[in-house]
């Protein structure tokens, strides 16, 4: 599906050429909110989309009138839902992510991005849910109980690509951040983030 989508963007991307809204030259700060649907790889064939939350700003610099170059600052909160030792529950794993993204606009305010984005692991909890209580844990301690023996990788790295549209200054962003590295080393083939997200953000050009 991914490949699939990238290969959509960048077909539009080379076919058309058109004014972006923000003039060439300036730069613009983007506060921005909005939601993931995440999941992670090898996490079982019971596993299910966490939905988490997103928030930060991203900055952008418009070099011509159809590319900008943007780097922002996120909190993401991400994972996947399943069960673990047939108990349900949440791997909860947030980041704060970089991403880092060429725009190009391929009409006036749609642009299709893509990029590199690292990230930072700052949480990684399993919230057991059993009879109607909860409680959390976190992930190692969770797997041991098991007697597997598992590392949660603190640095996180993902290719993001996707479309954005602006109105207004304000920004409704949709993109799929593809996870390359692993998240979770020693659950199968190594765990890695698949995350789509969708934000809106308000753009402050200078």
């Amino acid at each position: 599906m991914m490949k699939k989508f990238f290969i959509a963007a960048l077909m539009v991307a080379s076919s058309v050429a058109a004014q972006a809204q923000q003039p060439e030259g300036t730069f613009s700060i983007q506060p921005k909110v909005g939601l993931n649907l995440a999941y992670m790889t090898e996490a079982g064939d019971d596993s299910k989309m966490r939905v988490g939350f997103a928030a930060g700003a991203e900055g952008m610099y418009q070099i011509t009138d159809i590319l900008g170059v943007s780097a922002g600052l996120l909190y993401s909160q991400q994972g996947v839902k399943g069960e673990l030792y047939d108990v349900k529950g949440t791997v909860k794993m947030d980041y704060l992510n970089i991403p880092v993204l060429a725009n190009v606009y391929v009409a006036k305010g749609l642009a299709v991005k893509i990029g590199v984005q690292p990230g930072f692991l700052i949480n990684n909890k399993f919230k057991a849910e059993v009879s109607g209580f909860s409680a959390e844990m976190g992930i190692k301690d969770a797997f041991k109980l098991g007697n597997l023996d598992v590392d949660t990788k603190t640095f996180d790295f993902t290719i993001p690509v996707g479309l954005s549209y602006e109105i207004s200054n304000f920004v409704v962003d949709a993109r799929y951040n593809w996870g390359l590295t692993k998240t979770i080393d020693g659950v199968g083939d190594g765990t890695k983030n698949s995350v789509f997200q969708l934000t809106v953000g308000y753009k402050l050009v200078y």
